[in-house]
Protein backbone atom coordinates (compact mmCIF):
# COMPACT_ATOMS: atom_id res chain seq x y z
CA UNK A 1 0.00 0.00 0.00
CA UNK A 2 1.37 3.44 -0.85
CA UNK A 3 0.40 4.64 2.63
CA UNK A 4 2.74 1.98 4.05
CA UNK A 5 5.74 3.37 2.17
CA UNK A 6 8.26 5.52 4.09
CA UNK A 7 7.25 9.18 4.50
CA UNK A 8 9.93 10.28 2.05
CA UNK A 9 8.96 7.81 -0.69
CA UNK A 10 7.43 10.61 -2.75
CA UNK A 11 10.08 13.21 -2.00
CA UNK A 12 12.22 14.62 -4.79
CA UNK A 13 15.91 15.45 -4.84
CA UNK A 14 14.91 18.83 -6.29
CA UNK A 15 12.19 20.07 -3.91
CA UNK A 16 11.39 23.25 -5.85
CA UNK A 17 7.83 23.43 -7.25
CA UNK A 18 7.59 21.65 -10.59
CA UNK A 19 6.33 24.71 -12.52
CA UNK A 20 9.77 26.27 -12.01
CA UNK A 21 11.52 23.30 -13.63
CA UNK A 22 9.10 23.19 -16.55
CA UNK A 23 8.87 26.96 -17.12
CA UNK A 24 11.09 26.73 -20.20
CA UNK A 25 9.51 24.77 -23.08
CA UNK A 26 11.34 21.64 -24.22
CA UNK A 27 10.49 20.84 -27.82
CA UNK A 28 12.12 17.41 -27.69
CA UNK A 29 10.90 13.84 -27.40
CA UNK A 30 11.86 11.87 -24.31
CA UNK A 31 11.97 8.40 -25.85
CA UNK A 32 13.45 7.20 -29.14
CA UNK A 33 11.56 6.70 -32.40
CA UNK A 34 11.05 2.96 -31.92
CA UNK A 35 9.58 3.48 -28.46
CA UNK A 36 7.31 6.23 -29.82
CA UNK A 37 6.12 3.86 -32.57
CA UNK A 38 5.42 1.19 -29.94
CA UNK A 39 3.29 3.45 -27.75
CA UNK A 40 1.47 4.80 -30.81
CA UNK A 41 0.61 1.24 -31.83
CA UNK A 42 -0.75 0.55 -28.34
CA UNK A 43 -2.93 3.66 -28.61
CA UNK A 44 -4.10 2.45 -32.01
CA UNK A 45 -5.22 -0.84 -30.45
CA UNK A 46 -6.84 0.42 -27.25
CA UNK A 47 -7.87 4.09 -27.48
CA UNK A 48 -11.33 4.20 -29.10
CA UNK A 49 -11.51 6.08 -32.39
CA UNK A 50 -14.00 8.92 -32.28
CA UNK A 51 -13.80 9.18 -28.49
CA UNK A 52 -12.69 11.92 -26.13
CA UNK A 53 -9.10 11.45 -24.96
CA UNK A 54 -7.45 12.98 -21.89
CA UNK A 55 -3.70 13.36 -22.49
CA UNK A 56 -2.39 13.97 -18.99
CA UNK A 57 1.12 15.36 -18.40
CA UNK A 58 1.35 16.02 -22.12
CA UNK A 59 3.70 18.19 -24.17
CA UNK A 60 3.99 19.34 -27.80
CA UNK A 61 3.37 15.78 -29.07
CA UNK A 62 0.79 13.20 -28.01
CA UNK A 63 1.97 10.13 -29.98
CA UNK A 64 -1.61 9.35 -31.06
CA UNK A 65 -1.86 7.67 -34.48
CA UNK A 66 -2.12 10.23 -37.27
CA UNK A 67 -4.75 8.32 -39.21
CA UNK A 68 -7.25 8.09 -36.31
CA UNK A 69 -9.71 10.88 -35.54
CA UNK A 70 -11.07 11.66 -32.08
CA UNK A 71 -14.01 13.74 -30.90
CA UNK A 72 -11.59 15.71 -28.74
CA UNK A 73 -8.16 15.50 -27.15
CA UNK A 74 -7.84 17.33 -23.84
CA UNK A 75 -4.23 18.09 -23.03
CA UNK A 76 -2.77 18.83 -19.61
CA UNK A 77 0.76 19.89 -18.78
CA UNK A 78 2.97 22.40 -17.02
CA UNK A 79 4.07 24.45 -20.01
CA UNK A 80 1.50 26.42 -21.99
CA UNK A 81 3.81 26.89 -24.98
CA UNK A 82 4.30 23.14 -25.38
CA UNK A 83 0.57 22.49 -25.19
CA UNK A 84 -0.16 25.26 -27.68
CA UNK A 85 2.23 23.66 -30.17
CA UNK A 86 0.55 20.23 -29.95
CA UNK A 87 -1.60 19.83 -33.11
CA UNK A 88 -3.69 16.97 -31.68
CA UNK A 89 -5.09 18.91 -28.74
CA UNK A 90 -8.55 20.45 -29.06
CA UNK A 91 -8.29 22.09 -25.63
CA UNK A 92 -5.72 22.20 -22.85
CA UNK A 93 -5.06 23.37 -19.31
CA UNK A 94 -1.97 24.00 -17.19
CA UNK A 95 -1.97 22.63 -13.64
CA UNK A 96 0.56 21.37 -11.09
CA UNK A 97 -0.94 18.01 -10.11
CA UNK A 98 1.50 17.68 -7.21
CA UNK A 99 -0.03 20.80 -5.68
CA UNK A 100 -3.64 20.19 -6.80
CA UNK A 101 -4.53 16.65 -7.94
CA UNK A 102 -8.17 17.45 -8.67
CA UNK A 103 -8.98 17.67 -12.37
CA UNK A 104 -11.19 20.52 -13.68
CA UNK A 105 -13.25 18.11 -15.78
CA UNK A 106 -16.75 16.70 -15.58
CA UNK A 107 -17.35 13.17 -14.30
CA UNK A 108 -17.52 10.48 -17.01
CA UNK A 109 -16.52 12.84 -19.81
CA UNK A 110 -13.61 10.92 -21.39
CA UNK A 111 -13.24 7.62 -23.23
CA UNK A 112 -9.51 7.10 -22.53
CA UNK A 113 -6.69 8.69 -20.56
CA UNK A 114 -2.97 8.70 -21.38
CA UNK A 115 0.14 9.32 -19.28
CA UNK A 116 3.27 8.85 -21.37
CA UNK A 117 6.69 8.67 -19.65
CA UNK A 118 5.62 11.04 -16.86
CA UNK A 119 4.02 8.99 -14.07
CA UNK A 120 7.35 9.00 -12.18
CA UNK A 121 6.91 12.69 -11.34
CA UNK A 122 3.60 12.32 -9.47
CA UNK A 123 3.85 12.85 -5.72
CA UNK A 124 0.15 12.09 -5.18
CA UNK A 125 -0.32 9.32 -7.76
CA UNK A 126 -3.31 7.60 -6.21
CA UNK A 127 -5.18 10.88 -5.78
CA UNK A 128 -4.47 11.86 -9.39
CA UNK A 129 -5.45 8.46 -10.77
CA UNK A 130 -8.60 8.43 -8.65
CA UNK A 131 -9.51 11.66 -10.44
CA UNK A 132 -8.68 10.02 -13.77
CA UNK A 133 -11.04 7.17 -12.88
CA UNK A 134 -13.73 9.73 -12.07
CA UNK A 135 -13.52 11.51 -15.42
CA UNK A 136 -13.42 8.29 -17.45
CA UNK A 137 -16.60 6.67 -18.64
CA UNK A 138 -17.46 3.13 -17.46
CA UNK A 139 -15.22 0.51 -19.05
CA UNK A 140 -12.69 3.08 -20.28
CA UNK A 141 -8.88 2.61 -20.20
CA UNK A 142 -6.08 4.63 -18.62
CA UNK A 143 -2.82 3.88 -20.43
CA UNK A 144 0.37 4.63 -18.47
CA UNK A 145 3.64 4.07 -20.34
CA UNK A 146 7.18 4.48 -19.03
CA UNK A 147 10.80 3.86 -19.96
CA UNK A 148 14.05 3.97 -17.99
CA UNK A 149 14.62 7.60 -18.91
CA UNK A 150 13.51 10.54 -16.79
CA UNK A 151 14.66 13.69 -15.03
CA UNK A 152 15.96 11.90 -11.90
CA UNK A 153 15.98 15.01 -9.72
CA UNK A 154 12.24 15.45 -10.35
CA UNK A 155 11.23 11.77 -10.13
CA UNK A 156 9.98 10.62 -6.74
CA UNK A 157 12.37 8.69 -4.51
CA UNK A 158 10.52 5.37 -4.72
CA UNK A 159 10.72 5.47 -8.53
CA UNK A 160 14.46 6.12 -8.46
CA UNK A 161 14.91 3.20 -6.07
CA UNK A 162 13.18 0.60 -8.29
CA UNK A 163 14.12 -1.22 -11.48
CA UNK A 164 11.93 -1.45 -14.58
CA UNK A 165 9.95 -4.44 -13.27
CA UNK A 166 9.48 -2.64 -9.98
CA UNK A 167 8.13 0.38 -11.85
CA UNK A 168 5.46 -1.81 -13.47
CA UNK A 169 4.46 -3.22 -10.09
CA UNK A 170 4.32 0.26 -8.59
CA UNK A 171 2.11 1.64 -11.37
CA UNK A 172 -0.18 -1.37 -11.04
CA UNK A 173 -0.43 -0.63 -7.31
CA UNK A 174 -1.33 2.99 -8.02
CA UNK A 175 -4.11 1.94 -10.39
CA UNK A 176 -5.45 -0.71 -8.04
CA UNK A 177 -5.62 1.74 -5.14
CA UNK A 178 -7.26 4.33 -7.39
CA UNK A 179 -10.14 1.91 -7.96
CA UNK A 180 -9.52 0.58 -11.46
CA UNK A 181 -11.36 -2.69 -11.92
CA UNK A 182 -8.94 -4.47 -14.26
CA UNK A 183 -5.22 -3.96 -14.78
CA UNK A 184 -2.96 -5.42 -17.45
CA UNK A 185 0.69 -4.96 -18.37
CA UNK A 186 2.23 -4.66 -21.84
CA UNK A 187 5.96 -4.98 -22.51
CA UNK A 188 6.18 -2.85 -25.64
CA UNK A 189 9.98 -2.88 -25.96
CA UNK A 190 11.89 -5.29 -23.69
CA UNK A 191 14.98 -4.30 -21.77
CA UNK A 192 18.29 -5.55 -23.12
CA UNK A 193 17.64 -4.63 -26.73
CA UNK A 194 18.93 -1.56 -28.52
CA UNK A 195 17.15 1.69 -27.80
CA UNK A 196 14.77 2.65 -25.03
CA UNK A 197 12.76 -0.05 -23.24
CA UNK A 198 9.08 0.71 -22.90
CA UNK A 199 6.36 -0.81 -20.75
CA UNK A 200 2.71 0.16 -20.36
CA UNK A 201 0.26 -0.62 -17.61
CA UNK A 202 -3.39 -0.22 -18.54
CA UNK A 203 -6.18 0.16 -15.99
CA UNK A 204 -9.85 -0.17 -16.94
CA UNK A 205 -12.70 1.41 -15.06
CA UNK A 206 -15.57 -0.83 -14.03
CA UNK A 207 -18.20 -1.42 -16.70
CA UNK A 208 -21.64 0.09 -16.17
Amino acid sequence: MTQDLPPDAFAKFDPDPDPIFYARPRFVTHIDDAAIAAVTDLYRQIVPAGGVVLDLMSSWVSHLPDEVSYAGVIGHGLNAAELAANPRLTRSFVQDLNAEPGLPLHTACADAALICVSVQYLQKPVEVLSEVARVLRPGAPALISFSNRCFPTKAVAVWNALDHEGHAQLVSLYLRQAGFARIEGHVLKPEGRSGDPLTAVVGWTAAA
